[in-house]
């Protein structure tokens, strides 16, 4: 539970999920302020539940507290986007944090991909995304963050931003992302990021799935990553778990956003014979 005592709004959104007579439903459901729930779309006949993580509010100021708790029961299908960009604005002193804890169960499906986030000139934020799977449970999760505004020429202009990502599997395996960014500290820069204005990472975790799935999948992503434009550049490697981890730098909103539609289609062919979906953002 994040602390009440905070400036700003501390806003939880809770959800469950199962799987009912073949579609994927939310059986139960909690929210506070700026938090807004949506029911489900279903795209397809996969019966996948696909949800809205909609704040209305515009963004984070400082001293808020963002949470986020999701469970997935057994075999249920989720796909999780946003309508917009995550905005953090500017912040005298205290920072914003959202924490996200997914927990995916048996033979389940968890498509997280929402918007990225802008960190505004001045702007403090924290976010941490744990997530804990089952066996046989998938997760497919996207991380992706600007340098700020760059029609107001705030790149790499907020004061700080830790993020952290923490995947576990069902044997204890874990794969970790962790970093810090101070752009105004003494290093002066962000290292070899600072010439771009988008990162992201995107992260597929399985532990029942084959290794030759895995390799020919890799082998794919790795030919597509290879022939990029010079707007986008792009590696894949195998992590400590089970899958593959994917991190992409582009240059603007429209080439990063093209590139995961490509290889999220590539991945949902490699693992269910699924076709691409295209998200409806309203």
């Amino acid at each position: 539970m994040l602390s009440t005592e905070s400036v700003g709004r501390v806003g939880e959104l809770r959800l469950e999920y199962a799987k009912r007579d073949h579609q994927t439903v939310i059986t139960r459901s909690y929210c506070t302020t700026p938090w807004h729930l949506l029911p489900p779309i279903y795209l397809d006949e996969t019966g996948s539940a696909y949800t809205l993580l909609v704040n209305p509010s515009g963004g984070l100021v400082g001293g808020d507290g963002l949470s986020i708790d999701m469970n997935l029961d057994r075999d249920a299908h989720v796909l999780i986007s946003s309508p917009s960009a995550n905005r953090v604005y500017r912040s005298e002193g205290k920072l914003s944090e959202q924490i996200i804890t997914l927990t995916v169960g048996p033979g389940a499906i968890l498509e997280w991909l929402p918007e990225h986030t802008i960190p505004f000139a001045g702007s403090r934020f924290r976010q941490s995304i744990h997530a804990t799977l089952a066996s046989g449970a998938t997760i497919v999760l996207w991380d992706a963050l600007a340098s700020g505004r760059m029609a107001r020429d705030e790149r790499w202009a907020f004061t700080d931003l830790e993020n952290e990502i923490h995947i576990t599997t069902a044997s204890g395996e874990a794969l970790v992302e962790r970093y810090a960014l101070e752009p105004a500290s003494d290093l002066g820069c962000v290292g070899l990021v600072e010439e771009w204005d988008y990162v992201a990472s995107f992260y597929i975790v399985n532990d029942a799935v084959s290794p030759e799935i895995w390799a020919e999948l890799e082998s794919k992503c790795a030919a597509m990553l290879e022939n990029l434009p010079g707007q986008v550049l792009g590696g894949v490697s195998t992590p400590p778990v089970p899958g593959l981890a994917i991190k992409l730098l582009a240059r603007t909103a429209p080439d990063l956003t093209h590139m995961l539609d490509l290889l999220w289609a590539k991945v949902r062919e490699a693992l269910w014979n699924l076709p691409p979906v295209s998200l409806r953002k309203y």
